[in-house]
């Protein structure tokens, strides 16, 4: 009796672990294939529990999301012979897990490397077409569309479908940056100078034109005060005229008298003159006449 409940349990214990074996699951985030003695036998399993036989069937499960690819930067040569230090990375995922398994055995790091292969080949390529200039502000996003169709068709020999391609950055190493920023800093000299000499050329004309029209204003200015000047004296000839012809001889008297005070105003003033001459006429008369 002893014997058999012992048996019993010795085969309930084998029929839990054949149970166990028997058994196995699949995630939503999983991909998995079936083998039978290493043969793969189902590549197409779909989330959730399932049934093998044990010992001669087993299964083999991989990460069926989204991969990340972050490749160390590497050198490329430009259409200039220019070298560009380039950074990039590779969103993929497993799309055909059977080409996947027998293209890298499973193996992550291996379907990394091929892919990282691909790319750098893409990359190179593509950036041995185009200068500096174009690669770091003019076509890069031309660039990643392009490796986006490269890598998945490279990739689909290992049954993996690249998401995305990215450049993050693209950097020029020392002696090519140095370079570059001397012949920036050059050009910008050069533009510096030429906007120098513009504006000296606009300044001297700017200042001739100043002088050109100081010069016109003050003639001008001359013409116009000699003309008044002219017109003031006229006028002055006229009102002097009218007066000596209402009263000739108060105005010749006049005149001497002014004379006289203009000769004789500082008291040391000498003139040697005949006493009968015109001058004196008034100092005699006050008409002018002479005594006899």
């Amino acid at each position: 009796m002893g014997q058999m409940k012992s048996l019993g349990t010795i085969g309930l214990l084998m029929v839990i672990i054949i149970s166990l074996f028997s058994v196995y699951t699949v995630s939503e985030r999983e991909k998995a294939i079936l083998f039978r003695l290493g043969e793969i036998v189902d590549d197409q399993i779909g989330p959730g529990l399932h049934v093998m036989v044990p010992f001669i069937n087993n299964v083999k499960k991989f990460d069926a999301r989204i991969q990340t690819l972050d490749a160390t930067p590497e050198r490329y040569l430009t259409s200039e012979k220019k070298n560009v230090i380039v950074d990039s990375f590779v969103k993929w995922r497993i799309e055909d897990v059977s080409k996947y398994y027998t293209a890298t055995g499973g193996d992550e790091s291996q379907a990394n490397l091929r892919l990282a292969q691909n790319i750098k080949e893409g990359l190179r390529n593509e950036f041995g077409k185009r200068t500096i200039q174009e690669v770091v502000s003019g076509e890069r996003t031309e660039i990643m569309n392009l490796m986006d169709e490269i890598a998945n068709n490279a990739a689909k020999q290992f049954g993996i479908r690249v998401i995305d391609v990215r450049v993050k950055r693209i950097d020029l190493p020392r002696d090519v940056s140095d370079s570059v920023y001397r012949r920036m800093e050059a050009e910008r000299e050069r533009v510096a100078k030429d906007l120098r000499a513009k504006g000296a050329e606009a300044a001297e004309r700017i200042r001739a034109d100043a002088d050109r029209q100081s010069t016109v204003i003050k003639a001008e200015a001359y013409r116009d005060a000699e003309r008044i000047r002219g017109e003031g004296d006229a006028k002055a000839s006229e009102i002097y005229a009218r007066a000596f012809n209402k009263d000739p001889e108060f105005y010749s008297l006049y005149r001497s008298l002014n004379a006289y005070q203009a000769t004789f105003k500082d008291g040391s003033g000498m003139m040697v003159l005949e006493p009968d001459a015109e001058f004196f006429k008034y100092f005699d008369s006050s008409t002018g006449k002479r005594s006899k």
